[in-house]
């Protein structure tokens, strides 16, 4: 088993020990008379309680207490939080405003916070001071890249005795593993593991900045839920609505996976199914949540479950594919929220007040965007949020809009649940706004049937005095004359093809007189044909409109008489010849140069019959 890396921190340990001879005598006016650490491990977040009891030995009263935190821990400090109660017994706590401070005479290695006191700390007196700490990115995986079998096995460093600048009588640590195995851990005296709580101290008499690196090595298969960056849209519609739309980027932060993924083997075989991966994560919703949804860029996943009672709706996110270490996702969550419960009215303002953070469970967040869109014609808006925050203003265009609804724009790194606390936006919004696009529905509809009235009643036809009006005449007269020539030519090579089935009758039954009878009728519909041409043939030539199609008219009725002609003389060969009776060869030998002549009019003229269907 490898070795784990040595602590950055031994190099503060040695800067320590030049700080303990130059502590000033302000600072050892305050004795720390028992410390008493608890470290949180079970998770990728790492959450310190540290509990002091604090007295103040000196002349003057005390208005500050220093907390001081190596610069490679305070780099991951993700939040911090002080509560205090003055009394020799541990009564109820207030919350203490904690700010970052550099005091004259430290190293730069060290970062020091200073909790103000609500009430100055007078000589002889006692103070329980309650720290909370917490720190992302802390717990580092080793080694860094797992196969899918193997556990996760991480290392957390930190010093067994309780850095502070001031001297500490009795102090003991606390550490809160999460089951499984620990492959190593830095022993010191008083030293102990019990299952999965690893114990240092007590520790007696210590002085100031006593610091002793220690190095745990141990089994956590427990999600590394890590978002690159999510996206939190709060939209409110003062008709009964407050819409929440998260967008989510999440890794997994923990040891990458070595080699190639088997789906087999993590279906069906237990133990290398992949323990280090996660397959979900925990949404917790308000309790009147509604119209969720969960999907992704593909589209809906229904890979998810929902529970929900009168005090929590709880979502179970599944993504489409296990995470394991270095593999990450994107999806998006989305739900309603009654607008009472979340919109609120005071001092002739509008507020929102709702809970910052992602309603994910244990999930570090790296840059979190809280957009808060508010009704359009909001006004004189101010934010309250408990702690700092990148502030700014956009404008949203949605359906309807005039003048866009105005949008306040929250960003925060390293945010933890811890972070999700309320913040308010306050604004001023006139009901009669809400009128505003319902009335302008209602003017688009009453302004979109008047014009179909007056569309209705208006007479929009051309003038037939006009030259234009007079042409489409024209045209149109044209038009109707084109589709009789056209019919009356359909039905001359109807004509056509009967002639050609009386002559394929003939060369098989050998009727000479059918034939014949064929090609009298024949004649007599060419010349009925003939007949009711001539008068549209005249109306077309006289007609203004027929300069462009007249041309391949005339050459159409040139063509149609030749083909007759030739068809006739091939008839009269073919009936010749049967009577006769020559050979078929003869025949063929007779007609064939009048057949090709037949096939090429007759291409041209279908020809010309399709170029005036065009026209």
């Amino acid at each position: 088993m490898a070795t784990p890396p040595s602590p950055p921190l031994l190099r503060v340990a040695a800067l320590l020990l030049l700080v303990v001879a130059s502590a000033s005598t302000a600072r050892a006016d305050l004795v720390i008379a028992r410390a008493d650490r608890k470290v949180d491990l079970t998770s990728h977040i790492v959450r310190v309680l540290t509990s002091l009891k604090v007295e103040n030995s000196g002349p003057e009263a005390v208005s500050q207490i220093l907390l001081a935190f190596p610069n490679v821990q305070a780099k991951n400090l993700a939040a911090i939080r002080a509560f205090g109660t003055e009394g020799k017994v541990k009564g109820p706590s207030t919350v203490l405003p904690i700010e970052v401070v550099q005091p004259s005479g430290v190293p730069p290695e060290l970062t020091f916070f200073s909790t103000s006191l609500s009430k100055a700390l007078e000589k002889g007196k006692t103070l329980h001071l309650d720290v909370l700490t917490v720190f992302t990115h802390s717990v580092q995986p080793f080694p860094e890249e797992i196969t899918q079998a193997e556990s996760q096995l991480v290392v957390y460093q930190d010093t067994a005795q309780y850095l502070s600048p001031y001297p500490v009588k009795v102090q003991t640590l606390s550490i809160r593993l999460p089951g499984g195995r620990v492959e190593s851990y830095t022993k010191y005296p008083n030293t102990k593991l019990a299952e999965s709580e690893l114990k240092y101290g007590p520790y007696e008499d210590l002085p100031p900045f006593s610091y002793s690196p220690m190095v745990v090595h141990f089994e956590n298969n427990n999600p590394f839920a890590v978002a690159k960056e999510v996206i939190r849209e709060i939209e409110i519609s003062h008709w009964g609505n407050v819409q929440i739309t998260e967008h989510y980027n999440i890794a997994h932060g923990g040891a990458k996976l070595k080699g190639e993924f088997s789906r087999i083997d993590y279906q069906s075989r237990l133990y290398v199914r992949g323990v280090s991966s996660f397959r979900h994560l925990i949404a917790r919703l308000p309790p009147r949540a509604h119209s969720i949804y969960y999907r992704d860029e593909i589209g809906n996943i229904s890979t998810s479950h929902l529970w929900s009672d009168s005090k929590k709706t709880q979502l179970e996110v599944e993504p489409r594919f296990p995470l394991f270490g270095g593999w990450q996702t994107t999806f998006t969550i989305g739900y309603g929220l009654p607008l009472q419960d979340f919109v609120f009215n005071s001092d002739g303002k509008r507020f929102l007040n709702i809970t910052f953070g992602s309603p994910m469970e244990e999930i570090i967040i790296e840059k979190l965007v809280v957009k808060v869109v508010l009704p359009e014609g909001s006004k004189d808006i101010d934010v309250s949020v408990p702690f700092p925050t990148k502030q700014g203003q956009e404008v949203k265009y949605s359906h309807l809009d005039i003048a866009g609804r105005p949008v306040v724009v929250l960003e925060k790194p390293d945010v933890i649940p811890e972070h999700n606390l309320y913040f308010q936006v306050y604004y001023r919004f006139n009901n009669i706004s809400l009128l505003r696009e319902p009335m302008m529905l209602i003017t688009a509809f009453f302004l979109f049937f008047m014009a179909c009235i007056v569309y209705m009643r208006t007479d929009m036809s051309i003038s037939k005095n006009s030259p234009s009006y007079l042409a489409k005449v024209q045209w149109d007269e044209v038009q109707s004359i084109i589709q009789q020539i056209q019919a009356i030519f359909d039905q001359s090579i109807a004509v056509h093809d009967k002639l050609e089935a009386s002559l394929r009758d003939l060369s098989r039954s050998g009727d000479v007189q059918s034939c014949k009878a064929a090609r009298k009728a024949a004649d007599a519909q060419f010349k009925e044909l003939a007949k009711e041409l001539k008068p549209l043939l005249t109306s077309l030539q006289s007609s203004p409109q027929s300069y462009q199609i007249w041309p391949k008219v005339e050459e159409l009725v040139a063509k149609e008489r030749e083909l007759q002609d030739k068809l006739m003389t091939r008839h009269s060969t073919v009936v010749d010849s049967f009577e006769k009776k020559l050979r078929g060869q003869d025949v063929e030998n007779r007609i064939a140069t009048q057949q090709q002549e037949v096939a090429a009019l007759r291409q041209e003229v279908e020809s010309l019959l399709e170029y005036i269907s065009e026209i």
